[in-house]
């Protein structure tokens, strides 16, 4: 069974495009990090999602997001390289690129607050109550 998964970046965008017979392919890079520091490598798959989902998802898979991926590997030739290929079965979004303006540097993270998510309601008569009677912090 050739079943392989992949945490990385978006290296391109998806760009979606149609067979001769009209069925939809997207294809991105995808750049999968292994180790760190100065023994931190990079891996660069060619991912291709077939069919209507590839048509649906293309708009959402953008250069610096980050991914997950399902998928069939397999290589292909080209000008003399060989690149690792993956025929994406299921994807998953886990989350776009920082933006990286001064705008969002200049902003600062305001500390959770610790208080009552009940925000002062608690009945003893609903068994479910959803913020147990104790201090979150």
């Amino acid at each position: 069974m050739n079943v392989c998964n992949f945490i990385g970046r978006i290296g391109r965008d998806a760009e979606c495009r149609y067979t001769q017979g009209g069925r939809a392919v997207a294809g991105w890079a995808l750049a999968v990090d292994t180790g760190f520091g100065d023994n931190k490598t990079t891996t660069w798959i060619d991912c291709s999602l077939w069919g209507e989902r590839a048509e649906k998802l293309a708009e959402y898979i953008r250069k610096g997001d980050r991914i997950g991926v399902t998928g069939e590997i397999g290589t292909r030739e080209h000008n003399g390289k060989t690149y690792i290929t993956l025929n994406v079965r299921d994807v998953t979004l886990l989350g776009e690129k920082r933006d990286a303006s001064p705008k969002r540097q200049d902003q600062q993270r305001q500390p959770a607050q610790h208080a009552d998510a009940s925000n002062g309601f608690v009945d003893d008569d609903i068994p479910f109550s959803p913020v147990p009677r104790r201090q979150l912090w």
